[in-house]
């Protein structure tokens, strides 16, 4: 279901269009889909997830530079450990920049988690970060002649924010930015 959501989202031109998508289906998914992440008491009352509006000035294109080979081992309780090499980093205007990880496990793939500087407050993100790319359950969307298209609009918050039984990477110190991000899935509960 993700992969199709976000092969759909990736086929869609206008990324307002697509963002609305993603919230509906998103929100269709947290409702109805029985491996919801959300806990009986939560799926009672839900009506949708926190996203805000579309704005497009958190939407970049951006080239994975080199850096340093850093491992990384996540203990996940359901996984085990899963291992994830730093393929590069990328660097956003006004954002800061944010390691991107190859996972080691299961099915490849690169991953890219956030913590904000509203990670944990009020009205803000989930504390443990979002994620902003996981090619693993097909969470990207897509890029051209070597860039990579990182939009905040879609970041979402992982599975663990909504259930403690899930254990899930969270963003290490070099995927966390010193700017508040007011895009993509929030965290008020």
């Amino acid at each position: 279901m993700t992969f199709d959501l976000y092969r759909r989202v990736r086929a869609t031109n206008d990324p307002e269009t697509a963002h609305v998508m993603w919230r509906e289906t998103r929100d269709a998914m947290f409702g109805e889909h029985p491996a919801s992440p959300l806990l009986d008491e939560d799926a009672r009352d839900f009506e949708s997830l926190p996203v805000p509006d579309y704005d497009p000035a958190w939407r970049f294109l951006a080239h994975i530079e080199p850096a340093e080979a850093v491992a990384m081992d996540v203990e996940t309780g359901t996984d085990g450990i899963v291992h994830f090499d730093r393929l590069g980093v990328v660097t956003l205007p006004g954002v800061g920049s944010l390691d991107v990880w190859s996972h080691g496990g299961y099915a490849g793939g690169v991953f890219i988690p956030v913590k904000d500087a509203s990670a944990g407050k009020a009205r803000g993100t989930y504390g443990g970060g979002r994620y902003l790319v996981d090619t693993i359950k097909g969470a990207d969307l897509g890029g051209d002649d070597g860039e990579i298209v990182l939009d905040f609009n879609f970041a979402y918050n992982p599975s663990c924010a909504y259930d403690p039984a899930w254990a899930c990477p969270l963003a290490p110190p070099g995927n966390t930015v010193a700017v508040p991000i007011p895009v993509g899935e929030q965290y008020d509960f």
